[in-house]
């Protein structure tokens, strides 16, 4: 019971307001950290028959990465705020099952969201975006059974626009920090 009483209370504490820290219709902030891109699973699979009959159609597996990030948003009202992300290149390994890593690529996912803030002016301000963004693709690169059958050359041509959806929190540490996941 004592723990669900100071639960209850540091609740209460991150919904006071602090002065100075809400967000207000005009403000410009910035936000720097690290990201994570995990790709779909299942990818899909590739036919490998060409180069050995033994190898099949195996499943292609796309691992996660962890990049620097940075965003801008705007706030055009305390409740609604417009941000873009732009990030160092995210790499992800390639790996087929069964097969092992065939290779390697680098992307950037610009990516421009539309964010509701539910708190604006609270100490603790959960919010929800959505947004659009754009993959591209570069520096590809194959590896194992791939690279002798390629000659060292993967081509991912697809840049591709996707769906976005976030949800985060921002920790008002003062009128000018913020923590945020």
């Amino acid at each position: 019971m004592r723990t669900r009483a100071i639960a209850l209370a540091a609740a209460m504490a991150m919904l006071t307001p602090v002065i100075g820290a809400a967000h207000d219709a005009g403000d410009f902030y910035m936000r720097f950290g690290f990201t994570n891109v995990n790709p779909d699973d299942p990818n899909g699979d590739i036919d490998l028959t060409a180069i050995d009959p033994a190898l099949g159609r195996p499943d292609i597996e796309v691992d996660d990465a962890w990049s620097f990030t940075f965003t801008g948003s705007y706030h055009y009202s305390a409740n609604w705020a417009v941000e873009l992300l732009a990030a160092n290149p995210f790499e992800h390994d390639i790996e087929l099952d069964g097969v092992g890593k065939v290779g390697k690529t680098k992307h950037l996912p610009p990516t421009l969201s539309l964010q509701y803030h539910f708190l604006p002016d609270a100490t603790f301000q959960p919010y929800v975006g959505a947004g659009v963004n754009y993959t591209i693709f570069f520096d590809d690169e194959a590896d194992g059974v791939l690279e002798g059958a390629l000659g060292g050359d993967l081509s991912i041509e697809d840049n591709s626009f996707g769906w976005a959806a976030q949800v985060g929190a921002d920790w008002m540490l003062g009128e000018r920090w913020v923590l945020n996941a």
